[in-house]
């Protein structure tokens, strides 16, 4: 059983790193495979030859069960010949709608499509869509159309309300750069084939019955609408209660795990810490309150509730206090979103509640296993997550280093003869022992899917996992249970320790050294930091464990790569609709423009630049140019400062801007400026200092032009520079410099710029235009990106290849991250 399941699993991976879905034929061949495997394992009782059997008839099962499961969902995905027009639908919203100050975000589940003329559009069944409003801002537009119109007043849309709704959509679509969330995916995973947003505003109450963007119904009553419907409830009634409090949001977390008004900087003292397993509903919540309410159960059951009724002759107080755990866990998970944590605690605690049921005993691995089995059969993608790996590693772990080790009691008469102090030693003991296997037996892990650990996790865990698991989330799910007077008063209890929590997590984070980061480790370096852990986690007694020390040298030792002499990398972020490029000289770096702005908690630097860098264990920028104030190549900019130690900037903003006041060292741009990095030339060609004298251009005239040079390989970085300035250059004192061997196509390839005769002056042999997927603006223009193609410069488009690697030196090198790293829910 347990070889079947690791096998099925191994399968599942495979099949999550193929540039493609398996053929039918290799489901008939699989198949058949994978039944004579079975049967000759099934008459082999030797495990040498049983059990490679079994692995390998499990990863045939695991590897086309994920293909299956992918194709079906793939097959759902909205035809490319409809994305951009107006459907109209009615359906329900299907989960709990995430408000911010664009408007609103909901998955909504379609019922009906109806025609249009005399076809029906083929809509996905689920839906991602935005309804934007509540404040000037256009939505996205689609094929030159006009915007939405601004100050849209969002309705409240609640979970399970049946509306009709005139949609615009498009396939699902996400930035794709190293190292970094693949938005893709994760849709995939929650079974939406297309996303999109309302067009206009909603009908007034009494509409005609023929209106779109009206409520039909209130509520629809389903299982799943009942469970998002209540969760929703929760969340209201804590907010309410807790009225502009700082950590209101991470009680929600904590009651039904939604975690989305938790701010960025409480996550980032949350992770550097160490304890933002606790945030979310883990395992270990799942674990603490099933046994507090099966306790809670069995001691009144004994009881009789205080009756007189002798319940236990009955039903054994025992399997009343097991049912009444696997009640709590399962009703907490259905609060919880039912994450992979708390999926596999639920399974594991049902798993091991039936076997006691029963008066069966089961091995801990074959109930690991068996949550592991049933995981990946309802969601083959799970395992891409982090959570899925921090999850069952740490289970694995503990049974590793504890099962089959726990100290001798040298009799049931002696261990119930201690005094309580003695037993609560004897505890702490245990729970040391269980925190130190966890913390040394996951840094390997983290440090391959983070690389960065918390050297004061432990200290914050010691603490906080009997403070949040025994005493804040039960009061805090009590509370939010009672009547709304009392819960404003009784709820402010576990917000108060939770302060106090907070306030001890921020001084521990101010600590030097609070945290080890490091480059992500390559495989090699995992496999050897893991082998010398598990060799330190072994029984006492195993020879030379302190050898395992030296399995985490190259863990320790590993650095961060930067091109060799006489060579620079050029990395063109797949940013969506904005700018932002990163310079590589041996020993400098350059990042030119910082992405978008979205929300006051996510801009183009934390959803893209800041992972990359910190996954390749860059710390610092030598140098920021900011081209111009546009939110496209501005908005990340303060993100930047916050997260990254800069040297200085280079920016055409104005004196007033914010992003000065934080941002150090600080010059204008100016044609003529330059200087050398390790042989490499930096030279400004743009703009001219008079032209911040004068009050009649715009900032995207005032673009900063560098152009970057080594040997006879050069890059040009336009910014938003369009026709006017173009021909400023063509004709000014820099004119010479405009030869380069890649040109950033200056404003992202509008209308406006890019013309002919520029074209020609620079004669690029490579155009990048930095795009968003089906952008508002249409970039590139048609009329323009055939124009690059009629002069004979090879195009690439961040939209469609990804994130654009580009090695200078002595030739022109370009890599290409979907093509690279190619994956079968790319283009589908």
């Amino acid at each position: 059983m347990r070889s079947l399941i690791i096998g099925f699993a191994i399968g599942v991976g495979l099949l999550q790193m193929q540039p493609q879905l398996p053929g039918i034929e290799w489901y008939a061949a699989g198949l058949t495979l994978a039944a004579l495997l079975g049967f000759t394992a099934w008459k082999f009782w030797q495990p040498f030859l049983r059990v490679p059997l079994l692995l390998t008839c499990g990863a045939w099962l695991g590897f086309l069960w994920a293909g299956a499961f992918a194709l079906y969902y793939l097959d759902q995905e909205l035809p490319a010949a409809w994305e951009g027009r107006d459907i109209t639908v009615i359906g329900t919203v299907a989960d709990l709608p995430d408000r911010n100050e664009n408007g609103v975000r909901f998955r909504f589940d379609v019922d009906h499509v109806e025609l249009q003329g005399a076809v029906k559009p083929p809509v996905p069944p689920r839906l991602a869509l935005a309804w934007y409003g509540n404040r000037r801002f256009q939505a996205p537009v689609e094929d030159g159309e006009q915007a939405a119109p601004a100050r849209i007043l969002v309705p409240d849309v609640s979970p399970g309300s049946r509306w009709k709704l005139t949609v615009r959509l498009k396939r699902p679509h996400g930035n794709a750069n190293p190292d970094g969330f693949d938005y893709e995916v994760w849709l995939l995973q929650d079974d939406v084939r297309a996303t999109g947003y309302v067009v206009g505003p909603a009908a007034p109450v009494r509409a005609p019955e023929g209106a779109t963007n009206r409520r039909l119904e209130e509520f629809v009553w389903t299982p799943s609408n009942a469970v998002e419907y209540g969760r929703g409830w929760l969340r209201d009634r804590i907010f309410a209660a807790l009225p502009g409090e700082p950590y209101a949001a991470v009680i929600a977390a904590l009651v039904m795990g939604d975690q989305r008004g938790i701010t960025q900087a409480d996550w980032s003292i949350f992770n550097r810490t160490g304890v933002g397993h606790l945030v979310a509903i883990s395992g270990l919540h799942i674990t603490m309150l099933a046994a507090l309410f099966g306790g809670l159960a069995s001691w009144l059951w004994r009881r009789s509730f205080f009756t007189g009724a002798q319940l236990p002759l009955l039903l054994p107080a025992q399997k009343v206090a097991v049912l009444a755990g696997m009640l709590t866990a399962v009703l907490y998970v259905l609060l919880a979103g039912f994450g992979v944590p708390a999926q596999r605690t639920l399974y594991m605690l049902v798993v091991v509640g039936i076997a006691f049921w029963r008066g069966r005993i089961l091995r801990v691995s074959v109930v690991l296993c068996l949550a592991l089995g049933l995981v990946l059969l309802l969601d083959p993608w799970s395992l891409l997550w982090p959570g899925f790996w921090l999850s069952f590693g740490a289970v694995a772990l503990l049974l590793y280093g504890t099962v089959g080790r726990m100290q001798p009691r040298h009799s049931m008469a002696a261990a119930a003869s201690r005094q309580w102090w003695q037993k609560l030693w004897v505890a702490i003991k245990e729970g040391a022992r269980a925190q130190y296997i966890v913390t040394l037996g996951l840094v390997p892990l983290t440090m391959l899917l983070f690389g960065q650990y918390s050297l004061v996790s432990p200290i914050a865990n010691a603490i906080a996992i009997p403070l949040v698991g025994l005493v804040i989330t039960p009061l805090a799910l009590l509370g939010s249970l009672m009547p709304a007077l009392v819960a404003q008063y009784f709820l402010q209890l576990p917000h108060q320790l939770l302060a106090w929590l907070a306030d001890f997590l921020q001084w521990l984070n101010a600590m030097p050294f609070a945290v080890w980061e490091t480059p992500l480790p390559s495989w090699w370096m995992f496999m050897l930091a893991l082998g010398g852990t598990l060799l330190m986690l072994a029984p006492r007694g195993w020879p030379a464990r302190w050898l395992g020390l030296f399995g985490w040298l190259p863990l320790i030792l590993n650095a961060p790569t930067a091109p060799v002499d006489g060579s620079m990398r050029v990395t063109a972020f797949d940013i969506g609709q904005g700018m932002a490029v990163l310079v590589e000289t041996p020993t400098h770096r350059l990042l030119y423009d910082t992405g978008p702005y979205y929300t006051p908690e996510s801009d183009g630097a934390t959803r893209v630049i800041l992972p990359y860098l910190r996954s390749r264990g860059i710390d610092r920028l030598d140098r920021v140019v900011i081209s111009h104030s546009d939110n496209d190549h501005s908005g990340g900019a303060l993100s930047i400062f916050k997260g990254m130690q800069v040297d200085s900037l280079y920016s055409s903003l104005a004196d007033g801007s914010p992003i000065l006041k934080a941002a150090p060292a600080h010059r204008r741009c100016a044609a003529g400026q330059s200087w050398n990095w390790d042989g490499i030339g930096f030279t400004m060609l743009h703009p001219t200092p008079d032209s911040y004298n004068s009050d009649k251009w715009k900032p995207n005239a005032r673009s900063c032009v560098l152009k970057v040079q080594i040997g006879r390989q050069s890059i040009l970085l336009a910014g938003d520079i369009e026709a006017v300035q173009e021909d400023e250059l063509l004709h000014g004192a820099m004119a010479e410099q405009l030869p380069s061997t890649v040109l950033l196509a200056p404003h992202h390839g509008s209308g406006t710029s890019s013309t002919e005769p520029f074209l020609r002056a620079v004669h690029p042999e490579l155009g990048v235009f930095q795009v968003g997927y089906r952008n508002r603006f249409n970039h590139p223009k048609a009329e323009v990106y055939e124009r690059y193609q009629r002069l004979g410069i090879r195009r690439l488009r961040t939209d469609e290849s990804g994130a654009i690697i580009m090695n200078l030196g002595d030739q022109l090198e370009v890599a290409q991250y979907r093509h690279a790293h190619p994956r079968y829910w790319y283009g589908h």
